[in-house]
Formats: C-alpha cells, sequence, structure tokens
C-alpha cells in the first residue's frame, strides 16, 4: 500500500477527516482522535490500535517485515503496521474495529444500516 491508498481508506469511514498530530498526518472522527501515520522509523507505518497486547506481540512474531513496536508505544495495545507490506483487508479491518470503538453511536448505527 501507498500513503494515499491508506488515507482513502481511513476516509472511507464514515465522520474521519485529515488532521497533523506530532507534526505528521492524522485522522479524527468527529472531533476524536482515530490515528495517525508514524514515520520515525525506517518505512512509513501506520499506528494500529488493538484489543491487547498479546495481539501485538503474536502480529510482531508472525509477520516481523511488516508489524513492529517502538519504546514509545510498548505499554499500549497498538502495533505498527508497515505500509508498504500490510495486507489491506487485514488494515481495514484493524481500522474499523478501531473507528467502531471512537465514532459515534448514530454514525456506527447509521454505517451498520447502509
Amino acid at each position: 500500500m501507498t500513503r494515499d491508498e491508506v488515507r482513502a481508506m481511513l476516509l472511507s469511514f464514515p465522520g474521519v477527516e485529515d488532521g497533523v498530530s506530532y507534526g505528521e498526518p492524522s485522522y479524527k472522527v468527529a472531533g476524536k482522535f482515530f490515528t495517525w501515520m508514524w514515520p520515525k522509523t525506517p518505512g512509513d507505518s501506520i499506528v494500529v490500535h488493538l484489543d491487547n497486547l498479546d495481539e501485538r506481540e503474536l502480529l510482531i512474531e508472525m509477520y516481523p517485515e511488516t508489524f513492529h513496536v517502538t519504546d514509545h508505544h510498548r505499554d499500549y495495545p497498538i502495533v505498527l503496521a508497515r505500509i508498504a507490506s500490510v495486507d489491506p483487508k487485514w488494515l481495514r479491518a484493524a481500522l474499523e474495529r478501531r473507528w467502531r470503538r471512537v465514532a459515534p453511536r448514530r454514525m456506527v448505527t447509521a454505517f451498520d444500516a447502509a
């Protein structure tokens, strides 16, 4: 994937808008923080919120060329996914889980009805 493809995927969710966080592209949904790009490692990565730390460790162990973590994120259920090698289907599913957590209930209900 490319940054533009990831951006298009993010903006395909209702209510998602562009922003800036730490000087890098970030995304909000209805004013709430959704995710951001993390360029501070070799190759651009997107920050993906997970359900737990075990899920992150499994992803890193199984796909080290795609998933990684920094000391900055170590204590949080977050994994960095290199956008050049991440599976688009996996990324969309992970982003949808995150979107459902931060989007207003009315947006989620409308999304499910469509």
